[in-house]
Protein backbone atom coordinates (compact mmCIF):
# COMPACT_ATOMS: atom_id res chain seq x y z
CA UNK A 1 0.00 0.00 0.00
CA UNK A 2 1.32 3.43 -0.94
CA UNK A 3 0.25 6.78 0.46
CA UNK A 4 -0.39 9.81 -1.74
CA UNK A 5 -2.34 12.98 -1.04
CA UNK A 6 -5.38 14.71 -2.45
CA UNK A 7 -5.43 18.42 -1.60
CA UNK A 8 -2.86 17.55 1.08
CA UNK A 9 -5.01 14.88 2.77
CA UNK A 10 -3.60 11.34 2.81
CA UNK A 11 -5.20 8.63 0.67
CA UNK A 12 -3.90 5.16 -0.14
CA UNK A 13 -3.47 2.84 -3.07
CA UNK A 14 -3.96 -0.92 -2.96
CA UNK A 15 -0.27 -1.67 -3.50
CA UNK A 16 2.95 -0.54 -5.13
CA UNK A 17 3.88 0.14 -8.74
CA UNK A 18 5.60 -2.73 -10.56
CA UNK A 19 9.33 -2.80 -9.87
CA UNK A 20 11.76 -1.52 -12.47
CA UNK A 21 13.23 -4.56 -14.21
CA UNK A 22 10.17 -6.74 -13.59
CA UNK A 23 7.82 -8.11 -16.22
CA UNK A 24 4.93 -5.72 -16.79
CA UNK A 25 1.62 -7.16 -15.61
CA UNK A 26 -0.68 -8.03 -18.49
CA UNK A 27 -3.89 -6.06 -18.70
CA UNK A 28 -7.28 -5.94 -20.40
CA UNK A 29 -8.53 -2.44 -21.07
CA UNK A 30 -11.11 -1.01 -23.47
CA UNK A 31 -10.37 1.29 -26.43
CA UNK A 32 -12.60 3.99 -27.95
CA UNK A 33 -14.39 1.43 -30.14
CA UNK A 34 -15.16 -0.86 -27.15
CA UNK A 35 -12.51 -3.40 -28.16
CA UNK A 36 -10.45 -5.20 -25.55
CA UNK A 37 -6.79 -4.20 -25.61
CA UNK A 38 -4.02 -6.15 -23.86
CA UNK A 39 -0.29 -5.73 -23.37
CA UNK A 40 0.19 -8.11 -26.32
CA UNK A 41 -1.69 -5.62 -28.54
CA UNK A 42 1.48 -3.51 -28.50
CA UNK A 43 4.01 -6.29 -29.12
CA UNK A 44 7.43 -4.99 -30.13
CA UNK A 45 6.65 -1.39 -29.12
CA UNK A 46 7.73 0.65 -26.14
CA UNK A 47 4.77 1.71 -24.04
CA UNK A 48 4.30 4.77 -21.86
CA UNK A 49 1.32 4.31 -19.56
CA UNK A 50 0.06 7.60 -18.23
CA UNK A 51 -2.38 6.46 -15.56
CA UNK A 52 -4.80 9.23 -14.59
CA UNK A 53 -7.89 9.52 -12.39
CA UNK A 54 -10.09 11.14 -15.10
CA UNK A 55 -9.56 13.07 -18.32
CA UNK A 56 -12.23 15.43 -17.02
CA UNK A 57 -9.81 17.14 -14.62
CA UNK A 58 -7.34 19.93 -15.39
CA UNK A 59 -4.15 18.02 -14.54
CA UNK A 60 -5.17 14.86 -16.42
CA UNK A 61 -6.16 16.92 -19.42
CA UNK A 62 -2.88 18.84 -19.37
CA UNK A 63 -0.70 15.74 -19.03
CA UNK A 64 -2.56 14.00 -21.86
CA UNK A 65 -1.97 17.01 -24.13
CA UNK A 66 1.73 17.11 -23.21
CA UNK A 67 2.24 13.41 -23.99
CA UNK A 68 0.29 13.87 -27.22
CA UNK A 69 2.67 16.68 -28.26
CA UNK A 70 5.69 14.52 -27.44
CA UNK A 71 4.42 11.40 -29.24
CA UNK A 72 5.72 12.33 -32.70
CA UNK A 73 9.31 12.19 -31.42
CA UNK A 74 8.84 8.53 -30.35
CA UNK A 75 7.62 6.61 -33.42
CA UNK A 76 8.37 3.20 -31.86
CA UNK A 77 6.38 3.95 -28.72
CA UNK A 78 2.73 3.95 -27.78
CA UNK A 79 1.48 6.68 -25.46
CA UNK A 80 -1.38 5.05 -23.55
CA UNK A 81 -3.63 7.12 -21.30
CA UNK A 82 -5.46 4.89 -18.82
CA UNK A 83 -8.41 6.17 -16.79
CA UNK A 84 -11.71 5.13 -15.25
CA UNK A 85 -13.58 7.28 -17.79
CA UNK A 86 -15.96 5.55 -20.16
CA UNK A 87 -14.64 5.11 -23.70
CA UNK A 88 -17.36 7.48 -24.97
CA UNK A 89 -16.07 10.30 -22.75
CA UNK A 90 -12.46 9.53 -23.67
CA UNK A 91 -13.33 9.64 -27.38
CA UNK A 92 -15.11 13.01 -26.97
CA UNK A 93 -12.16 14.41 -25.03
CA UNK A 94 -9.59 13.25 -27.59
CA UNK A 95 -11.63 14.66 -30.48
CA UNK A 96 -12.26 18.01 -28.76
CA UNK A 97 -8.64 18.41 -27.65
CA UNK A 98 -6.98 17.04 -30.80
CA UNK A 99 -5.05 14.34 -28.96
CA UNK A 100 -4.95 11.78 -31.75
CA UNK A 101 -1.33 10.77 -31.09
CA UNK A 102 -2.18 9.07 -27.78
CA UNK A 103 -4.52 6.16 -27.18
CA UNK A 104 -7.04 6.51 -24.37
CA UNK A 105 -7.92 3.24 -22.64
CA UNK A 106 -10.71 2.67 -20.14
CA UNK A 107 -11.02 0.43 -17.10
CA UNK A 108 -14.73 0.21 -17.90
CA UNK A 109 -14.99 -3.57 -17.63
CA UNK A 110 -12.73 -4.15 -14.65
CA UNK A 111 -10.51 -2.49 -12.05
CA UNK A 112 -8.03 -5.38 -12.35
CA UNK A 113 -5.52 -3.20 -14.21
CA UNK A 114 -5.49 -0.73 -11.30
CA UNK A 115 -5.06 -3.56 -8.79
CA UNK A 116 -2.25 -5.23 -10.74
CA UNK A 117 -0.37 -1.96 -11.20
CA UNK A 118 -0.88 -0.93 -7.54
CA UNK A 119 -2.69 2.33 -8.33
CA UNK A 120 -6.27 1.62 -7.20
CA UNK A 121 -7.27 4.21 -4.60
CA UNK A 122 -8.78 2.32 -1.66
CA UNK A 123 -10.02 5.13 0.60
CA UNK A 124 -11.12 8.75 0.59
CA UNK A 125 -13.48 10.53 -1.81
CA UNK A 126 -11.76 9.15 -4.93
CA UNK A 127 -11.88 5.52 -3.82
CA UNK A 128 -12.26 3.19 -6.80
CA UNK A 129 -10.33 5.22 -9.38
CA UNK A 130 -6.58 5.45 -9.92
CA UNK A 131 -3.76 7.47 -8.52
CA UNK A 132 -1.72 9.44 -11.03
CA UNK A 133 1.25 7.38 -12.17
CA UNK A 134 3.61 6.71 -15.05
CA UNK A 135 4.86 3.28 -16.07
CA UNK A 136 7.23 2.91 -19.01
CA UNK A 137 7.56 -0.56 -20.51
CA UNK A 138 10.16 -1.60 -23.09
CA UNK A 139 9.64 -3.66 -26.26
CA UNK A 140 10.12 -6.87 -24.27
CA UNK A 141 7.46 -5.89 -21.72
CA UNK A 142 9.96 -5.12 -18.95
CA UNK A 143 9.25 -2.15 -16.69
CA UNK A 144 11.98 0.47 -17.20
CA UNK A 145 10.57 3.47 -15.31
CA UNK A 146 7.83 4.20 -12.79
CA UNK A 147 6.53 7.24 -10.98
CA UNK A 148 3.70 7.44 -8.47
CA UNK A 149 2.87 11.14 -8.30
CA UNK A 150 2.75 12.05 -4.57
CA UNK A 151 -0.07 14.64 -4.81
CA UNK A 152 -2.90 13.63 -7.14
CA UNK A 153 -3.23 17.17 -8.51
CA UNK A 154 0.50 17.37 -9.40
CA UNK A 155 1.82 16.72 -12.90
CA UNK A 156 4.18 13.80 -13.51
CA UNK A 157 7.87 14.23 -14.34
CA UNK A 158 7.55 14.40 -18.13
CA UNK A 159 11.28 14.56 -18.78
CA UNK A 160 12.03 11.40 -16.81
CA UNK A 161 9.14 9.51 -18.41
CA UNK A 162 10.13 10.47 -21.95
CA UNK A 163 13.84 9.82 -21.28
CA UNK A 164 12.89 6.23 -20.35
CA UNK A 165 11.52 5.73 -23.88
CA UNK A 166 14.94 6.33 -25.51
Amino acid sequence: MAQITRYGSPIHTNGELPEVGSAAPDFRLVDADLNDVTLASFRGKKKLLSIVPSLDTPTCSLSTKKFNEAAAAYPNAMMLIVSADLPYAQKRFCAAEGTGQVMALSMMRSRQFARDYGVLIVDGPTEGITARAIVVIDENNRVVHTELVPEIRQEPDYEAALAALK
